[in-house]
């Protein structure tokens, strides 16, 4: 680690006059040049700002258009975003974690940038930020961002971190320190594949695309994207967090500015918070409370599928063990290793649901396997009680009333699902049995499969899910996206008792 300790120190610009111009006006110029491109030749866009962003870092003649597929939807937040939290990778001088600057601004032609000194103080003791002058000297993984963001938004301040090989959990925890509110915006700057052919690059640069849509952290290869370190810490945080995810644009330097036997991949996607209503209109609660009705009965019997064959033989297991993780959340059960099934190591993705005398009392969940099946279980039990932002933390003697009882479903892997209309979706969707995931024009939206209990007419159903997903229910479109899923479920009144069997003498 290395210090410069002088707060006054103001870091210098590396690339300008190289990969953008380092005159001023021509700067800006170039910069609305973009913005107005954007607008003239990517259709999509969002009507809301966005909380978070992906955008490339290359020259502006490579990626500049991409990047401002993204900046463009900041345009109404200028006087209301005052905090960019900017995560990139690592080009020049390695680094073990998330590396901060002992900078107090950052210079480009437009001016300078300050550091936002009270972020970097919460971040500073967490074990993987470390303060590193050198690796910021020359690199231009966040430089190249400053002039968009002082054209668009105006003034502001930033949080800059150069990423090195940081796991996802330290990027989510610093993430989660930072993440305010409209204030705050989340930038993480990427490129994509590098140095391969024409074809083969948007081959692999399609399946990132789709990896970042679908929050699915373990496609991530070596070369899918410069920036994967930052982007999978955002991705946890976002699918924790409730965020939709659409793909602003994809294109490649043959595309754009460069030959096309070696180029190198650049995209844009907006990460947006789900709106907010009034409780008793917000969708979302409406379908976890669907968690508290039984199951409808089916009409005809069906072959087991494996996921109810493993909860047959491992549910009460998986009760127990969230209620555990709970406990030794509150310090009321010890920790440690314990003997774990080999099938319950396989990825698999949950959601925990917490009911306190038969009402919703949290629930967090996975849409996407992305670790050990009880792990995930574990950590949404935890998130459940604790993190779900509609409801205080659980506590102990909630716990010792026993009143509070633990349900789990278990989700298969995601289908997606083709149709040539909305009417010939409906008619592809079986009541009772699907869950749905549905994404468009930037918004997504999740339907567990008991909602059917609520909601039993599949236009309804449908309908409701578009309006969870923040578009109005008349809304179709040529880009909808549909994947659908079925979940099996393990409820903690099966048990002899509930929570109360784990309650500490």
């Amino acid at each position: 680690m290395d210090t410069a300790g002088n707060s006054t120190f103001v870091r210098a610009p590396a690339v300008a006059g190289f990969f953008y111009p380092g005159d001023a006006a021509k700067l800006t110029g170039e910069v609305r040049k973009y913005l107005a491109e954007a607008d003239a030749k990517i259709a999509s866009k969002s009507a809301r700002v966005p909380k978070a962003i992906i955008a490339p870092h290359a020259g502006y003649v490579y990626s500049g258009l991409t990047a401002a597929a993204a900046y463009r939807t900041l345009a109404p937040a200028r006087g209301m975003i005052k905090r960019v939290v900017m995560m990139g990778p690592c080009h020049r001088v390695a680094v073990r974690g998330l590396a901060l600057p002992s900078a107090s601004a950052f210079h480009t032609p437009l001016g300078d940038v300050a550091i936002d000194q009270d972020a970097v103080n919460a971040i500073r003791t967490l074990p993987a930020v470390e303060i590193s002058d050198a690796t910021h000297k020359d690199d231009h993984a966040l430089e190249v961002h400053l002039p968009f963001l002082q054209v668009v938004l105006g003034e502001f301040k930033i949080v800059p971190m150069i990423v090195g090989g940081a796991s996802p959990d330290d990027v989510a925890r610093v993430l989660e320190t930072l993440w305010g509110g409209p204030e705050t915006l989340i930038l993480i700057s990427s490129d994509l594949s590098h140095y391969l052919p024409y074809d083969a690059a948007r081959q692999i640069d399609d399946t990132t695309r789709q990896a970042i849509e679908r929050f699915d952290l373990a496609a991530f290869s070596d070369n899918s994207a410069c920036g994967r370190h930052s982007i999978k810490g955002l991705l946890q945080v976002a699918q924790k967090k409730g965020l939709s995810v659409s793909t602003a644009d994809v294109r490649n330097s043959g595309d754009t500015a460069g030959p096309k036997d070696r180029v190198v991949g650049y995209g844009s996607w907006l990460f947006h918070e789900p709106p907010k209503e009034p409780v008793a209109k917000k969708p979302r609660a409406v379908t976890i409370l669907h968690h508290l009705k039984p199951a409808p009965k089916p009409v005809k019997a069906e072959p087991k599928s494996e996921t109810r064959r493993l909860l047959d033989q491992h549910g009460a297991f998986l009760l127990q063990h969230a209620a555990r993780s709970i406990l030794v959340a509150l310090k009321a059960a010890p920790g440690g290793n314990i003997s774990v099934a080999h099938e319950l190591l396989a990825k698999g993705a949950a959601f925990v649901t917490l009911q306190k005398n038969g009402k919703l009392r949290g629930c967090i969940g996975s849409i996407v396997a992305h670790q050990a099946l009880i792990e995930d279980i574990s950590q949404n039990a935890q998130k459940a009680a604790f993190h779900d932002p509609r409801f205080p933390g659980l506590t102990l003697d909630e716990i010792n009333s026993g009143a509070i009882h633990i349900h789990i479903s278990v989700l298969s892997p995601q289908t997606p699902m083709t149709f040539a209309s909305e009417a010939d979706l409906l008619a592809q969707i079986r009541p009772h049995r699907d869950g749905l995931v549905l994404q468009d024009k930037g918004q997504r939206g999740v339907f567990l499969p008991s909602v059917w209990e609520q909601l039993p007419d599949t236009k309804t159903f449908f309908n409701h899910l578009k309006r969870k997903a923040g578009l109005p229910e008349s809304h179709w479109s040529d880009t909808v996206q549909v994947w659908r899923y079925v979940t099996e479920e393990v409820r903690s009144e099966n048990l002899p008792v509930g929570i109360k069997l784990w309650t500490p003498n």
